[in-house]
């Protein structure tokens, strides 16, 4: 095989672009159920939605088979609460999240995802994922269940959060998906959604999007909708050289489902909510370097002098033994452990850790960098473990960290792996390999579509799943889950509803919109450029801290950036187009950030949120939820009560609100 710089020396230029070009030809395609995303939420709710013979067409900007944050693989899944080892029910779970999070959380999507967890985790197995110890390599371990050989992190005494060996999962579902005979569109950026009449707001009839390899306009007319989209992964950090090597998600996400659900008229909430951009691709490579957080939960730390980190309950209690790293104390019914999209736990719930003034240890003196992982103090089984099984199947961390270092002669039995050397302060978070925070980059952090308890949007036809699009919603285990509830939700609507119409002048003006980066002056910015400007205006404007005056200022420049760089920027080839039709979509994302944020006129711990003009921190008439949309050009807002997902029209209990719609 050729590469392109070996082609380039052999031939002295560039390869034409090597896909026939088709910007002219326009296809329709037509579904019951179209799903807008192709990760673990998208591809489940295919298989979910196929099974209940709903024919099914899915769209995605990458490849089915590897694509979405969740693609490169995952060794925990969370949420799965009727596990027969479970000690943790799906109501203890949720409202022990729903109190971790003082209710800026989503309860309908935990709920949801704790009574089914277990069962769509089944349903992966069912499909070639291995979630037990099936060789018994770990028999006789605490954290296995000998009978049902299955493998527990975190909470070995109440058994909820499962470990597997997903580094296969995508495959699996991509393999499942082709032969259910879901119609997949790989390479295909999503442009807009089409409503019934062409009016914002109305019910959701379908979408329109552009191949990325041939520029094929699609018309996608479907009777149900699901986002399941990625986040906004090059919202606040850009760079051309900039790789996704050192972040969990994925780099490539631009917020599509979020933007073209704003377009459409769907309401949003806690879109003001982001967090430190730890996963913002300037770390360094997932569990590359020593560390205690998640995968590596457990793992004794020392310094340059062999000193032990020790080890602290919630309560600030010093444990004595590495067996108590792993369990509840007398005052917890359970922990609910890392990973599940919180940035607040309630002392009852919250894992053990380091200390927590570790930060100040360090300036002291008292502990000397570098500091390192060293896995020799923990027994052979869970050092076998977190190394050889748990490495080997979490998201980009089987080849480039497992099978690299153990080629490069790394042996746990007696090496140490490094930590970064950062500021003291970067020491408070246990997640060390995301290198020191920048304040003024951030992600987002729970904001998405407000959904009601059938993960049904505000707009008819609309539905959501996955943990970028549904706010407040979690993790992996989740987004599966989610998946496979919202298009049995999507498939039942179909069925009943009236034969989808596409209003011809609304393709009309998208095709025509979607098209302008090719007719440009050749001269006119490119996409890298302007997904640059736009991480800038991003940083500078709505960062950490904000104010009335660096907000409206950052509308004012994405406004600009839209109508003059935007105007006249140029796409050579439909790859090209396909990333500049993302930078408008992160434009449209960005400003819902920024709109949402001049919304909350106070600060608050909870949401990682400071407003240096309302600098009061979390007053209690501002613990609400500020549903907003966009009407005619302008931003609607209204206010909701936290818990309204337990209020009419609503029943009043968890258990009664899941009877009467999840069958």
């Amino acid at each position: 095989m050729t590469t392109w710089n070996e082609y380039a020396e052999q031939r002295g230029t560039l390869p034409e672009w090597p896909y026939p070009v088709q910007y002219d030809k326009e296809s329709e395609i037509a579904a019951d159920v179209l799903i807008i995303g192709g990760g673990v939420a998208g591809s489940h709710a295919a298989i979910s939605a196929a099974r209940l013979g709903a024919k099914v067409v899915i769209a995605e900007t990458g490849h089915l088979k590897r694509s979405g944050s969740g693609g490169s693989g995952v060794d925990h899944w969370h949420g799965a609460c009727k596990n027969p080892c479970s000690k943790v029910t799906p109501l203890d779970y949720t409202q022990a999240v729903m109190e971790s999070a003082h209710g800026y959380s989503n309860g309908m999507a935990r709920y949801i995802t704790c009574s089914e967890g277990w069962d769509t985790l089944l349903e992966c197995e069912e499909i070639g994922v291995q979630i037990r110890d099936v060789h018994d390599e770990f028999k006789g371990a605490e954290f296995r269940d000998d009978e049902t050989k299955l493998m527990f992190a975190y909470d070995y005494t109440n058994r909820h959060i499962m470990r597997v060996w997903g580094y296969n999962l995508k495959q699996c579902l991509y393999y499942e998906m082709k032969r259910l005979g879901v119609e997949m569109y790989n390479r295909t950026v999503v442009t807009s959604l089409l409503t019934e009449g062409g009016r914002q707001g109305g019910r959701v009839v379908g979408a329109t999007g552009v191949n990325m390899r041939t520029g094929e306009f699609y018309v996608f007319r479907s009777k149900a909708t699901i986002i399941a989209s990625g986040g906004g992964g090059r919202l606040y950090s850009f760079a051309p050289e900039l790789t996704a090597s050192s972040s969990m998600s994925t780099m490539n996400s631009a917020g599509t489902g979020h933007a073209v659900g704003w377009d459409a008229g769907a309401e949003f909430v806690l879109m003001e909510q982001t967090g430190p951009g730890r996963l913002s691709g300037f770390g360094y490579a997932p569990y590359s370097m020593g560390n205690t957080h998640n995968t590596y939960h457990g793992t004794s730390i020392v310094d340059a002098n062999g000193k032990e980190v020790p080890w602290f309950d919630p309560f600030g209690r010093e444990l004595k033994t590495v067996e108590q790293r792993f369990l509840p104390n007398g005052e917890q019914r359970f922990q609910l452990g890392a990973g599940i999209g919180l940035g607040t736990y309630a002392e009852e719930y919250r894992s053990s850790d380091l200390a927590r003034d570790l930060p100040e240890r360090i300036r002291k003196g008292e502990f000397q960098l570098p500091l390192y992982a060293d896995l020799t103090r923990l027994s052979e089984m869970e050092r076998r473990c977190i190394w050889g099984m748990m490495i080997g199947n979490e998201g980009k961390s089987r080849i480039p960290i497992y099978d690299t270092l153990t080629k490069a002669g790394f042996d746990p039995d007696k090496d140490m792996l490094q930590a970064p050397v950062m500021v003291p302060e970067a020491y408070q978070h246990s997640n060390f390999w995301g290198g020191t925070p920048i304040p003024h980059l951030r992600s987002l952090a729970g904001g998405g579509f407000l959904v009601d308890w059938d993960l049904r949007t505000s707009l008819e036809g609309l539905y959501a799943a996955g943990t970028s699009p549904v706010f407040g919603a979690g993790c992996h285990g989740e987004s599966h889950t989610m998946g496979r509830y919202a298009a049995r939700k999507a498939a039942a609507y179909a069925k009943a509803c009236a034969e989808p119409v596409v209003d011809r002048q609304q393709v009309a003006a998208e095709k025509a919109r979607a098209y302008r980066p090719i007719k440009q002056n050749k001269n006119g910015a490119g996409w890298k450029e302007l997904n640059y400007a736009i991480a800038r205006v991003m940083q500078d404007y709505c960062g950490k801290y904000k104010n009335l005056r660096t907000l409206n200022r950052g509308l004012s420049l994405l406004k600009e950036l839209k109508e003059n760089e935007g105007a006249a920027a140029y796409a050579a080839n439909p790859h090209e187009l396909g990333r500049m039709l993302e930078c408008f979509s992160l434009i449209t994302l960005g400003e819902m950030v920024m709109h949402a944020s001049l919304e909350r006129k106070c600060s608050s711990a909870y949401l990682d949120f400071y407003r240096l003009d309302y600098p009061q921190m979390d007053p209690p008439e501002w613990e609400k939820h500020l549903p907003m949309r966009q009407e005619d050009g302008r931003v609607a807002v209204r206010e909701l009560p936290l818990d309204f997902h337990l209020k009419a029209p609503y029943a009043p209990s968890y258990e009664e609100n899941y009877e009467r719609h999840a069958h």
